[in-house]
This record gives structure tokens, C-alpha cells and sequence, in this order.
């Protein structure tokens, strides 16, 4: 019996997230930091700030996720090619803010949630009308809807700014999931498109 590749991202995630709480050294290593990338060192920080997390609660929120959507996502793109979404939307979900950010000495940020959120968008475009996204355990949205209401989120959130948070790479690893799947699973894209004009609610 073949163990998800998910369940092993999720565990060496939390391996390597954990200790990192309380190494400030670790968090410094391996935080996605523009400024000290810019020209071209430490390359590295756009992957490796996906494996360590602000505290327990953020940790566990991705996690979680995760372990909702990652298998079946897994099931539905193989194991290869969700190993290769999951590693690169780290970067790509990352691109917006580092041209962004690049000249900012005081912008940092870590997390998963690049990457989580385009495995969250490939239940788009495998069925936009499936009510598979659930808001506070009770409100479940078609993921189509779901996925609008996340993209205006996260932009608004963007311009006003304040909360830390890196809503970039939310939505940029939102469109990079869905463009990944479409690309690599044209399949995925034909029937996107056919579900989408025949809604089924």
C-alpha cells in the first residue's frame, strides 16, 4: 500500500517547523527574505520558507488543509506531478512579492500556504460546481465561487495591508495551481470548461 505523498510533505514539514519556533537562527536561515536574494544568492529561500511556520496555529491551518485536499489532488494529477505543483508553486506563489519586495530590508515572510493554495485550486478545475470547500464546517461554496471570493480577498487584504500576512502568494499560488493543472492535464481544462457551461448545482 503506496503512502500519499502528502502525508510525507505534511510530516517533514512539521519536523522541520517545530524547532524552527524556537531557533531564531533556523527562521533566519531559511526565511523568504527578497533583499538577500536579489542578486541571485540564496536562492534556496524561495523554497525553503515553506517548511517553517509563524506558530502552532499557522502551522496546523496548512497542514490541515492539506490533509483534506492533498490525496485527492494527488489521485487526480499522479504522484509525480503533484510533487512538482507542490515544490514550484513555492517559488512561483513567491515571484510577485520578491520583485516587489526585493529593495525592502524589513520584508520577510515563510509558510506553506503558496503552495497549499494551488493544491486548494486544482479542485477548480477538476469540478467548479463540487461543493468540496466548507467555510466555518457549515457554509459550503461550489469551489468555483470559493475560489472568486478568495481572489478578491486576498487582493483586497493586499492593498490595505497591516496584518503581516502575505496574501501574494495566496492568490498567486490560487492561479498557479489552476494554470499548472491546465497545462499539464488538458483534460482537466476541456472538462473545466464544459462543467462550467452546463452548471450543475
Amino acid at each position: 500500500m503506496n503512502i500519499p505523498i502528502t502525508y510525507l510533505i505534511i510530516g517533514f514539514t512539521c519536523l522541520v517547523s517545530i524547532p524552527a519556533f524556537s531557533n531564531e537562527r533556523m527562521i533566519n536561515n531559511m526565511v523568504f527574505f527578497p533583499a538577500r536574494m536579489k542578486d541571485g544568492k540564496e536562492i534556496h529561500r524561495f523554497f525553503s520558507h515553506g517548511l517553517i511556520h509563524a506558530d502552532y496555529t499557522h502551522l496546523i491551518f496548512n497542514m490541515l488543509t492539506l490533509y483534506f485536499f492533498g490525496p485527492y489532488i494527488e489521485y487526480i494529477l499522479g504522484q509525480v506531478l503533484f510533487v512538482v505543483l507542490y515544490v514550484t508553486a513555492l517559488a512561483a506563489s513567491s515571484l510577485f512579492d520578491f520583485f516587489k519586495h526585493k529593495d525592502n530590508y524589513y520584508y520577510r515572510s515563510l509558510g506553506a500556504s503558496g503552495a497549499v493554495s494551488a493544491v486548494l485550486f486544482v479542485t477548480i478545475i477538476n469540478n467548479p460546481w463540487a461543493r468540496e470547500i466548507c467555510l466555518f464546517g457549515v457554509l459550503c461554496l461550489p469551489n468555483l465561487v470559493f475560489g472568486l471570493a478568495y481572489v478578491i480577498y486576498s487582493t483586497y487584504m493586499d492593498k490595505r495591508g497591516g496584518d503581516n500576512v502575505a496574501h501574494n502568494a495566496h492568490l498567486w499560488g490560487g492561479v498557479y495551481g489552476f494554470v499548472f493543472a491546465a497545462v499539464t492535464r488538458p483534460d482537466l481544462l476541456k472538462g473545466f470548461l464544459e462543467m462550467l457551461m452546463n452548471p450543475s448545482f
